[in-house]
């Protein structure tokens, strides 16, 4: 039933914005056993590839609205569910961060002004980069993500090891990107701190929409020029569905 798709892709959505938004809010700056960038890196990484195990039977396990529209550009995703998944890893997205923050905010010292883990560029960039430099980095590595997740999901890609490849993808999309926007490449994912912290967050937010989007059409359009048989799929992904 597609309700059942759109419930775990809001559940792993949930997960994926609750673990990685939380290991940086909670877990990163903890003096002297913070987790740092590598964890922070490694959180986002884990969170996809515990869901992937879990639901990517049940709905693909997307939790990206990049991901669906690049997956649809691919030819690998039906563009009459598209909309509807969106929805569900928003609400999912937004949902993680209030859980996130009710915990958060438990602790002496909070402050929504710190950024809840939120993206930005500008003055609100980890490093202070341009506006240029952080939608570039955005298109780029949404685009390789979708690119990974074409391949490592095709019906010739080595069995069982997609959520392993996807993973440490976006394990390595953060440890290159955090520094520039704090790593969207997921617009529900940038939605859902985004709401907590109001204000510039809101204000920027388009381009963690935007980007991210035209990177994975880019992606998905890409690999189906590229692969001889662009419709090979694993569950969750197929046209069919």
């Amino acid at each position: 039933m597609s309700s059942k798709k759109y419930a775990a892709e809001a559940i792993g959505t949930f997960w994926l914005t609750f673990a990685g938004c939380g290991s940086a809010v909670i877990a990163a700056g903890i003096p002297d056993i913070g987790i740092g960038l590598l964890g922070v890196s490694l959180a986002f990484g884990l969170s996809v590839v515990t869901m992937a195990y879990a639901i990517g039977h049940i709905s693909g396990c997307h939790l990206n609205p990049a991901v669906t529209v690049g997956l649809a550009a691919g030819g690998r995703f039906p563009g009459n569910q598209v909309v509807p998944y969106i929805v569900a890893q928003v609400v999912g997205a937004v949902l993680g961060a209030a859980v996130l923050y009710l915990i958060a905010s438990g602790a002496p010292g909070f402050d929504l002004a710190k950024g809840f883990a939120s993206n930005g560029y500008g003055d609100h960039s980890p490093a202070k980069y341009s506006l240029f430099a952080g939608f570039l980095v955005e298109v780029v590595m949404t685009m390789i993500f979708l690119f990974i997740i074409m391949g490592a999901t095709h019906g010739k890609a080595p069995a069982g090891f997609a959520p392993l490849a996807i993973g440490l993808g976006l394990c390595l999309i953060h440890l290159v990107s955090i520094p520039v926007t704090n790593t969207s490449v997921n617009p529900a994912r940038s939605t859902g701190p985004a709401l907590f912290v109001g204000g510039w967050a809101i204000q920027q937010l388009w381009l963690f929409w935007v980007a991210p989007l035209i990177g994975g059409a880019l992606g998905g359009i890409v690999y189906r020029w590229l692969s001889d048989e662009p419709h090979g799929e694993v569950t969750g992904t197929t046209s069919s569905k």
